[in-house]
């Protein structure tokens, strides 16, 4: 295989060394994530303001995806002249402009074209974090340093509905995205002067490239694997207050507050899913998460009470595990100057089938039949992940520092 890094690459140093950079990435991730996130905690009144059915909500988050979707063609081309640094800093500010002319969209088709927008933003970071990271830092560490980046999505799980439940008893849904449309913006100018790492290109994500990822029967695993997981976090998020409030007929600010509260266990379990996957393996690691979250993921169906408040702590904690080991994996399937290409194709096909496709469907299957019958389908999806993994083939690239 040729070589194709024909650019100097940053000397990959320790952990606590690039502890910095790890934590401001994360923090870009975090806020990009709720700035998706907060559609679901605020769809039930979306719906009512917009007047439209649970399939016609369910069809915005595909929109979102369709603009992850967009990212291997766009995020290389972007790196590679501005390069990484400046590729995350082009994101923090599209998700802020986007998400502020939305909160001010009438036009259904105008919110259309802006979650695509936002979609795209948030696509465009991640392979631009994970070259970042994985050429930063040593790969002993990968696991330790993936761990605190994804962190960002637990913790979005949790606060999205709860910044909700709170802001909702003095703004209306728009001016909630408003103010976080400002609070991203303010960040994205702070990282425009402060921003540090990722200093060098990356790689346009041609039809070359995309043939020698993709020839590989590892690389398609790894995209269903991953839409498994996102099925089960993202997909499900998306649906569940519009299923505890119509369906379960639960308050909607405890709905939200129950839901946040549920996704605490994730963030705690994030940080043990790096130190598992450092110490017993990827496959391990996913195999068990997606195992056991396709089962509590079809309890979430089948559950009420205190008893479904435990089912959505533990399945947030199961969920969890998954990213940090699976993001890892991904790193290990391509050699090191083609990992920017693999984290720019990989999770938005994965996303579109987990975050777009799946939301879609529960919302339909609710209207004729029930919410609970899409999420218990969604935890059988989830169930053929286990038995995926057996057959997927990691190369040496995971221990080849590079970029």
């Amino acid at each position: 295989m040729e070589d194709l890094g024909l650019y100097d690459c940053p000397m990959p140093e320790s952990f606590r060394d690039k502890f910095g950079i790890t934590i401001f990435l994360a923090w870009l991730f975090y806020l990009g994530f709720v700035s998706r996130m907060l559609f679901a905690p605020l769809m039930p009144e979306i719906e009512k303001e917009l007047a439209i059915g649970h399939g016609e909500a369910g069809t915005m988050f595909f929109m979102m995806s369709l603009g992850y979707l967009l990212a291997p063609i766009f995020s290389g081309l972007i790196s590679s002249r501005i390069n990484h640094l400046g590729t995350l800093k082009v994101s923090a500010w599209l998700l802020g402009v986007a998400l502020l002319f939305f909160s001010f969209a009438e036009n259904l088709w105008l919110m259309g074209g802006l979650l695509m927008v936002i979609g795209f933003a948030g696509s465009i970071h991640l392979p631009s974090a994970i070259a970042t990271i994985t050429a930063e830092i040593q790969a002993s560490d990968w696991g330790k340093a993936l761990s605190v980046h994804q962190v960002a999505p637990p913790l979005s799980f949790v606060s999205a509905p709860l910044l909700a439940a709170l802001l909702l008893r003095w703004f209306a849904w728009r001016e909630v995205l408003l103010i976080w449309a400002l609070f991203g913006l303010f960040a994205a100018a702070l990282y425009s002067f402060f921003g540090k790492g990722g200093e060098f290109p990356g790689r346009v994500v041609g039809f070359e490239n995309i043939k020698i990822v993709g020839s590989q029967r590892s690389f398609w695993i790894m995209v269903i694997l991953f839409a498994m997981a996102v099925s089960g976090n993202a997909g499900i998020f998306a649906m569940l207050p519009l299923y505890l409030v119509v369906e379960r007929g639960v308050d909607f600010t405890w709905a939200n507050t129950v839901i946040g509260i549920s996704q605490l266990s994730g963030i705690v379990m994030v940080f043990a899913a790096g130190w598992l996957t450092d110490r017993i393996g990827q496959k391990k690691v996913m195999t068990y998460s997606l195992l056991l979250s396709a089962l509590l993921t079809m309890s979430i169906a089948v559950t009420s009470g205190w008893l479904l408040l435990l089912v959505l702590s533990l399945q947030a904690a199961a969920l969890t595990s998954f990213f940090p080991a699976g993001f890892a994996a991904l790193a290990g399937i391509a050699q090191p100057s083609l990992r920017s290409v693999t984290s720019a194709v990989a999770p938005p096909l994965a996303f579109l089938l987990g975050a777009g496709i799946v939301p879609v469907l529960i919302g339909y299957i609710a209207e004729y039949f029930s919410f609970a019958r899409g999420i218990f389908g969604a935890g059988c999806f989830m169930f053929v992940g286990p038995g995926l993994v057996v057959f997927l083939q990691l190369g040496d690239f995971d221990k080849q520092p590079g970029c």
